[in-house]
C-alpha cells in the first residue's frame, strides 16, 4: 500500500511524540525506618515519598495493571494496600511479623513469622532463644484476595519464611524455610504440602528462590553456607554453587541466560551464567544489599542496600555501578512498573 508524503509525516511526528513521552516507568523502595520512596526511572531520581500509613515495611509488590501498591509492614502485622490512581490506603491484617510479598493475579502471598522475636539473625552457629522447640512455631503465608480486601487462606510453611516463588505452570508455591533449612513445595490452590526438599547436606539456611523463565529450574541460595543451590522442575536438587558471603536475593534476566546474586556481606552483585554456573564478574555495591530489580528496558540494576541507606545502580551491559540513590532510611525491597525481572518480581 503506498501512503502519501503528508500522511507519512503524521505518521513519523506521531511516532516520535510517542517515543519521546513514554513513560519509562517508576520504582518503588520500602523504607523499614521511613515508608516507601518513589525513583523516576527516566532520571533515577527520587521524586518523592507514599505515605503507606504503616510501620516498618519490608516486603513490597505491585499488581499487573500498576494499580495497587502492597507493602508488608513489620510493627503493624499487616499490608497496606494503596491505590497508586487515587492515593487511598487500606490495611488488612495478615498475622504476625509480615515479611515477603509476592504478587500473583489478584492476590497477594505474604509471609509471617510467628516464632521470629525480631532483631538481627544469629551468626552462624549461634545459639538463640529462637533455638527451643517450643518457639519454632512454622510460618504462615498469608493468601490475601486484593479485590475483596481481605486474606482468604493460609499455608504453613516451615519456621522463618524467607522466600516465596511461583512454579511457571501454576501448580505450585514454593517456599524458602531459613530455621529449619527446607524448601517446601505446596499445591497452589490447596496449600497442601506436596513436598519438602532438605538442604542441610549442601548447605545453611535458605533464602531467596527463583525460578528460570523457561520453568525447567530454581536457584535457592544458602545464606550461612555461601552458596546457591539448583533445584530441577521436579524439585530435586541438581548440584550447589559457591557465592560471596551471605547471598540472598537472586535473580534471573528477562532471557534466563543469566543469574544475578546479591551477596549481602559480600557488598556485591554476583552474576552467573545460568547454563554452566560459571561466576561472570563480581559487581562491587554497598552494605547489605538484600534485594534488587531490573528497570522495565533491563539497562539498569536498582539494589536497596539497607545499611547503606542508598539505592545503587548497576548498568547491566559494562556490569558497572554507574551511580547511588543515596536519600534512603534503611531499605529492604524494591519493584517497579511497569514489572520487571527481580528478586521479589517478574514482568
Amino acid at each position: 500500500m503506498k501512503i502519501s508524503t503528508n500522511l507519512f509525516t503524521v505518521l513519523l511526528s506521531f511516532s516520535i511524540l510517542t517515543t519521546a513521552f513514554a513513560d519509562p516507568g517508576k520504582a518503588y523502595v520500602t523504607n523499614q525506618e521511613g515508608g516507601v520512596s518513589v525513583i523516576d526511572l527516566e532520571t533515577l531520581k527520587s521524586t518523592g515519598n507514599i505515605n503507606i500509613e504503616g510501620k516498618g515495611p519490608r516486603g513490597i509488590g505491585i499488581t499487573q495493571d500498576g494499580q495497587f501498591l502492597i507493602t508488608a509492614n513489620k510493627d503493624d502485622d499487616n499490608i497496606s494496600v494503596v491505590n497508586l490512581k487515587d492515593n487511598t490506603v487500606r490495611h488488612i491484617n495478615v498475622g504476625k511479623n509480615p515479611e515477603f510479598v509476592r504478587i500473583n493475579g489478584n492476590f497477594a502471598f505474604v509471609s509471617t513469622e510467628p516464632s521470629s522475636t525480631g532483631g538481627p539473625p544469629p551468626k552462624q552457629g549461634e545459639q538463640t532463644k529462637d533455638d527451643d522447640e517450643d518457639s519454632k512455631t512454622p510460618a504462615r503465608i498469608a493468601v490475601v484476595d486484593l479485590i475483596k480486601g481481605v486474606k482468604i487462606r493460609e499455608i504453613i510453611g516451615g519456621p522463618e519464611t524467607e522466600g516465596i516463588e511461583f512454579s511457571n505452570d501454576g501448580k505450585f508455591v514454593i517456599i524458602s524455610n531459613e530455621a529449619d533449612n527446607t524448601i517446601t513445595v505446596h499445591d497452589y490452590l490447596t496449600g497442601n504440602l506436596v513436598k519438602t526438599i532438605y538442604t542441610h547436606s549442601y548447605g545453611d539456611r535458605p533464602r531467596g528462590i527463583k525460578a528460570s523463565p523457561d520453568g525447567n529450574f530454581y536457584i535457592a541460595t544458602l545464606e550461612f553456607s555461601n552458596k546457591f543451590i539448583v533445584i530441577d522442575k521436579n524439585f530435586n536438587i541438581l548440584r550447589a554453587v559457591p557465592t560471596g558471603q551471605a547471598p540472598y536475593g537472586v535473580s534471573f534476566d528477562k532471557l534466563g541466560s543469566r543469574i544475578y546474586i546479591a551477596s549481602a556481606k559480600e557488598k556485591s552483585l554476583q552474576v552467573y551464567d545460568a547454563k554452566t554456573f560459571d561466576k561472570i564478574k563480581d559487581v562491587p555495591t554497598g552494605n547489605r544489599c538484600w534485594h534488587f530489580s531490573f528497570t522495565p528496558d533491563e539497562k539498569y540494576i536498582l539494589l536497596a542496600c539497607g545499611k547503606s541507606n542508598a539505592v545503587i545502580v548497576v548498568d547491566t551491559e559494562k556490569l558497572e555501578k554507574t551511580s547511588e540513590i543515596s536519600d534512603k532510611e534503611v531499605p529492604w525491597g524494591i519493584v517497579t512498573f511497569p514489572k520487571s525481572m527481580g528478586s521479589l518480581d517478574k514482568p
